[in-house]
């Protein structure tokens, strides 16, 4: 198994990070259209506990609000 540095893992830990906020975006685009600055910020700067939380409330949320809602932003 190959030696990962420290930075490498950042590296890639962060790579997934992009994938996750990505994914989550077009998901709540498809369901309510074109996101507002608000909904762009909370995205950039959510935590991966948090992106996975909207994911999930995602499923039955009627609202882009009560997406986000779910969850208070948090320092990283």
């Amino acid at each position: 198994m190959p030696y990962v540095t420290s930075a490498e893992r950042f590296g890639i830990e962060k790579g997934m990070q992009q994938g996750e906020v990505i994914f989550l975006r077009r998901l709540l685009v498809r369901r309510y259209g074109n996101l507002p600055a608000w909904a762009e910020g909370r995205l950039a700067e959510a935590s991966p506990p948090q992106l996975e939380s909207w994911g999930e409330v995602l499923l039955e949320a009627k609202s882009l609000e009560e997406v986000f809602a779910s969850s208070p932003t948090a320092a990283h």
